[in-house]
């Protein structure tokens, strides 16, 4: 059965600081490129930060760029994303993704159930 559960969400106030955790299984978790991403109400989903399999390769969506780190403990099977400085607009569900390039082509590509961050004064 593969999961992606997702934890680490929840109220913070403005400049406050939040660690997202997303514990996989049921997959080979450490040939996974994997991402978080978050949907604001009214708002597409977006990017907000990607890791290859070996951590050699991060993006981050700009405007998180210095405040957000994404990390992976393959030992662990858990991708993290460590979110500092967070402001109201950053309020959105974050999303855990995983997904395998074989061949050029995107396959087995699983989310988590999304988590919650609300930053609020």
């Amino acid at each position: 059965q593969v999961q992606l559960v997702e934890s680490g969400g929840g109220l913070v106030q403005p400049g406050g600081s939040l660690k997202l955790s997303c514990a996989a299984s049921g997959f080979t978790f450490s040939n996974y490129v994997m991402s978080w991403h978050r949907q604001a109400p009214g708002k597409e989903r977006e990017l907000v930060a990607r890791m290859t399999s070996t951590g050699g390769n991060i993006n981050y969506l700009d405007s998180v760029k210095g405040r957000f780190t994404i990390s992976r403990d393959n030992d662990k099977n858990t991708v993290y994303l460590q979110m500092n400085s967070l402001k109201p607009e950053d309020t959105a569900v974050y999303y855990c993704n995983a997904f395998l390039v074989l061949f050029g082509s995107r396959n087995n590509d699983y989310w988590g159930q999304g988590t919650q961050v609300t930053v609020s004064s």
